[in-house]
């Protein structure tokens, strides 16, 4: 058995968890994130020598992982058990940050999970990207393949659903405040 080439190792071992957020950010559920990984890894590990750093390797990485999250989603595994639990979205990091989460905190994030599953993909992934992933407008349109323009309509649309379903569940659990999500 070989060594993994020293650059790969440092590679998992530096975005490892940024891979295993991003999937669980883009729909994955929790018992299959740790197969998907592999397979970006194993992806990025073919393609490394053809990385030309022309973008940072996070945003490398997160394209791997949005088409491995796709083909996914489209499989009849997922389709059979569709992700509403807390750790869907992994909102707030880590497992370790996840575990020391109130209940409530729990309850939010897994709702919020569900709301953002509930979003068409190209909205999803512009929000997950911009308000979680905190990329610039430039950098989503970069990686999409798409114009700032369209970064900012999908933007405002998803934000403007998220904002709707906020409402709907504080409404329907009897609260009438925004912050039930």
């Amino acid at each position: 058995m070989s060594t993994p080439d020293p650059s790969f190792r440092a590679l998992y071992d530096a975005h490892f968890n940024f891979v295993w957020c991003s999937l669980r950010r883009l729909g994955v559920r929790e018992a299959d994130v740790l197969d998907l990984a592999q397979k970006v890894f194993l992806t990025a590990h073919l393609k490394l020598p053809e990385f030309e750093g022309r973008s940072l390797v996070t945003t490398w990485l997160f394209a791997i992982c949005q088409r491995v999250a796709s083909d996914y989603r489209r499989s009849a595994r997922f389709r059979r058990e569709v992700t509403t639990d807390a750790a869907a979205m992994d909102l707030y990091g880590g497992a370790s940050e996840e575990l020391a989460l109130s209940a409530e905190s729990r309850q939010r994030a897994q709702a919020a999970g569900a709301i953002l599953n509930k979003l068409p993909e190209p909205q999803r992934l512009v929000f997950v990207l911009f308000e979680l992933e905190e990329m610039s407008g430039q950098d989503i349109a970069d990686l999409l393949g798409i114009s700032v323009g369209t970064v900012r309509s999908r933007l405002r649309l998803a934000r403007e659903a998220f904002s709707r379903e906020v409402k709907r569940l504080a409404l329907a659990q009897g609260t009438g405040r925004k912050e039930a999500v």
